[in-house]
C-alpha cells in the first residue's frame, strides 16, 4: 500500500521525446552501465549467497573477501581459446550469442527509474524512453532473445546443444502464454499498456495487492523466462551436458551469461514496475516529505530490483531441477488455465461495479472484491500446481506375481544403467543374471 501525502512527479507520455541528444545518451550511458554492474555483482552475491545457504566459504581468494572474483572470471573467460566446432554453422554460430544480448539490454529502455528530476536545468523523467504499449515492447524483446538461444543450439552441429535449443524454445511458448495473460490484468486495472502510465496507477494501492494472482503467476513465469533453477531444462547438465552453449568458450560464452543475468534483471525491474509501485516509496515512508519526488526513488527502485534478484538465487540453492513433463505440465496445465480465469474475473469485477454508485464507493467496492476473490484464487493456484508434482512422484502398485506387465523394462539392456521412467518399473532379474 502506497497512499501519496504530496504531489509526485509521475511522467507522461507527452514528457518524452524532448531531451536533447546529450542527455538522452547520457541515459543510455547510464542503463547500460547500471545493467553490465548489476550483472557483475549478482554473479559474485549469487555464490556468496549459495555458499551462505549451503554452509560453504565461497569465493573468498580474489581480492578482499573474494569481492574481486567476477572480474576475475571476466578476464579468464577473455583469455580463454575461441573454439568453432568443425560442424558448425559459423556465421549463425558467431551470431548467436550477439542475437541473445542485444534483445535483453534494449527491453530496459522503458523501464522507469525514477519521477521527473532536473538534470543540469532540463527535466526530464528518470526513464530513457517510453511507449504507448510498452509493456508489449518488453515482451517482444524478450521473445526475439531466445532466437540467441535456439540458433546456437542448432547452429552447434550438435546433438545435445539442439535438445537444449528446442527446451528453451518450447518453454518460452509455454511460459509466455501465461506471462502475457498476468500483464492482461494489469492492463485492465491500469487502463494503460505505458510502464510510465502503469507506475502512476498505483499511487494509491500497488498491483501486488489487487492482483496477487497475476502477481504469483508473473513470478513464476519470469523463473520459467529466464531459464533459471529449478526450470534450467535446456542447461541440464545431467542430460545435456550443459545445453544449449555446450559448444560454446571465450568471450561467445560470457555473452550468454550476460544476457541470462541481464533477462533476471529485466524480468525483476519489470515485477517492480507492474506489481511493487516501480520506483514508488512504499507506505508509509511516503507520508514523510517529499520522499516520493527527486532521487531517492531510485534507491528505492534498486532495492525492489534486487529483492527479486536475491529470490533467484534462494532458488537455485534450494529447489531441485524439475522433469520436464512436470514442468511442462505445470505451464499449460495450471498456470494458463488459471491466468484465463483470472483475467474474465476481473473484467467482470470491473463492468460490473462501473456502473454502480459514485467514483469513489466504485473503486472501494472493486478493490475490496479483487483483493478477496485474488486470495481465493491464489490459494487455489498454490493447490492446483502442486498437483502434477505430486501426481508424478506417486509410486504405482507392484503387479501381481506371474501378472504381465508391459511398463516392466530392463535397465542394464544396453549394457548401461538407465534410469526409470514415469510408470515403469526395473525387472527383479539380478544384475549378475543380466551381465
Amino acid at each position: 500500500m502506497n497512499t501519496q501525502a504530496v504531489a509526485t512527479d509521475f511522467p507522461e507520455l507527452s514528457d518524452f521525446g524532448h531531451d536533447p541528444w546529450w542527455l538522452v545518451a547520457g541515459k543510455a550511458v547510464v542503463v547500460f552501465g547500471f545493467l553490465v554492474l548489476t550483472v557483475l555483482v549478482a554473479i559474485l552475491l549469487e555464490r556468496k549467497v549459495m555458499a551462505r545457504m549451503q554452509s560453504r566459504t565461497g569465493p573468498n581468494r580474489v581480492g578482499p573477501h573474494g569481492i574481486l572474483q567476477s572480474a576475475a572470471d571476466g578476464v579468464k573467460l577473455a583469455l580463454k581459446e575461441g573454439l568453432i566446432p568443425t560442424g558448425a554453422d559459423k556465421p549463425i554460430y558467431l551470431l548467436a550469442p550477439i542475437i541473445a544480448v542485444v534483445p535483453a539490454i534494449t527491453a530496459f529502455a522503458v523501464i522507469p527509474f525514477g519521477p521527473t528530476v532536473s538534470v543540469f536545468g532540463h527535466h526530464t523523467p528518470l526513464q530513457l524512453t517510453d511507449l504507448p504499449v510498452g509493456v508489449l515492447y518488453i515482451l517482444a524483446m524478450t521473445s526475439i532473445g531466445v532466437y540467441g538461444i535456439v540458433l546456437a543450439g542448432w547452429s552447434s552441429g550438435s546433438t545435445y546443444p539442439l535438445l537444449g535449443g528446442l527446451r528453451s524454445a518450447a518453454q518460452v511458448i509455454s511460459y509466455e502464454i501465461a506471462m502475457g495473460l498476468a500483464f492482461a490484468a494489469v492492463f485492465l486495472q491500469s487502463s494503460t499498456l505505458s510502464t510510465s502510465g502503469i507506475v502512476a496507477a498505483q499511487g494509491d494501492r500497488w498491483f501486488i495487492l489487487l492482483l496477487l494472482p497475476s502477481f504469483l503467476i508473473y513470478t513464476i513465469s519470469m523463473v520459467g523466462e529466464t531459464n533459471r533453477a529449478p526450470f534450467d531444462l535446456p542447461e541440464a547438465e545431467g542430460e545435456l551436458v550443459g545445453g544449449f552453449h555446450t559448444e560454446y568458450s571465450s568471450l561467445k560464452f560470457a555473452m550468454f551469461m550476460l544476457a541470462e543475468y541481464i533477462n533476471m534483471v529485466t524480468v525483476s525491474a519489470l515485477a517492480t514496475t507492474l506489481f511493487l509501485g516501480g520506483w514508488q516509496v512504499p507506505w508509509p515512508l511516503s507520508l514523510i516529505g517529499a520522499t516520493n519526488s527527486g532521487w531517492i526513488p531510485v534507491l528505492w527502485f534498486v532495492i525492489k530490483v534486487w529483492s527479486f534478484l536475491f529470490v533467484f538465487f534462494w532458488l537455485r540453492t534450494t529447489l531441485p531441477r524439475l522433469r520436464y513433463d512436470q514442468f511442462m505440465n505445470l505451464g499449460w496445465k495450471v498456470l494458463i488455465p488459471i491466468s484465463l480465469a483470472w483475467v474474465m474475473i476481473v473484467g467482470v469485477i470491473r463492468v460490473s461495479v462501473d456502473h454502480s454508485g459514485t467514483a469513489d464507493s466504485r473503486t472501494w467496492v472493486a478493490e475490496t472484491i479483487l483483493i478477496v476473490v485474488g486470495l481465493a484464487v491464489t490459494a487455489a493456484t498454490c493447490y492446483a500446481a502442486t498437483i502434477p508434482l505430486r501426481a508424478a512422484t506417486v509410486d504405482e502398485p507392484a503387479p501381481a506375481p506371474g501378472a504381465f506387465d508391459p511398463q516392466t523394462f530392463d535397465p542394464m539392456a544396453g549394457g548401461f544403467p538407465v534410469p526409470p521412467l514415469p510408470g515403469q518399473r526395473a525387472t527383479d532379474q539380478p544384475v549378475k543374471e543380466r551381465l
